[in-house]
């Protein structure tokens, strides 16, 4: 299943990891992925959103 917000379309980044050798890898920062029943559309279904969505209030939580 692809790391995608259904809300914002986050995904996944790609950087590097620096050790204390400054040796460089490279690395991949995931977004903050949550499955979370939501009102979309008049239906409640089940989403994968972002932590950021959540909190901003995006997202309306089904009861």
């Amino acid at each position: 299943m692809a790391k995608i917000c259904a809300i914002c379309g986050k995904t996944p980044q790609s950087g590097n990891t620096r050790s204390h050798a400054n040796n460089k890898s490279r690395r991949r920062f995931l977004p903050n992925l949550q499955s979370v029943r939501a009102v979309i559309d008049g239906t409640t279904r089940r989403v994968r959103v972002c932590s950021a969505c959540i909190r901003a209030g995006k997202v309306t939580k089904a009861a």
